[in-house]
C-alpha cells in the first residue's frame, strides 16, 4: 500500500493530500530513509513523522486497504 494512503486510512494524518505535502516536505521518514508518497509500506516497517513540533515514530503491524475509525489504530503500534 502507498504510503501517503496508509497514513490516511490508519488516521495517523487526516487527509491524503496532507499526507503527500508531508512527504513532499521530507517531514516522514521510512526506516530511517526520507519517503515519498508512493513508496510502499509493508507489516515490521517503522515511520517517524515530524508534524509540527510533534515527533511520531509508529510501527506498522497491518497492511488493509479500509478499516473501521475504531479499528485504525490497529494498524500501527507506537515506538
Amino acid at each position: 500500500m502507498r504510503l501517503d494512503k496508509f497514513l490516511k486510512v490508519s488516521r495517523i494524518i487526516k487527509r491524503r493530500t496532507v499526507a503527500n505535502e508531508a512527504c513532499d516536505a521530507g517531514k516522514v521518514l521510512v526506516n530511517g530513509k526520507v519517503a515519498r508518497a508512493s513508496q510502499n509500506v509493508k507489516e515490521g516497517d517503522r515511520i517517524d513523522l515530524t508534524l509540527g513540533e510533534r515527533t511520531v515514530s509508529v510501527e506498522v503491524v497491518s497492511v488493509k486497504e479500509t478499516v473501521r475509525k475504531e479499528e485504525a489504530s490497529e494498524l500501527y503500534r507506537p515506538v
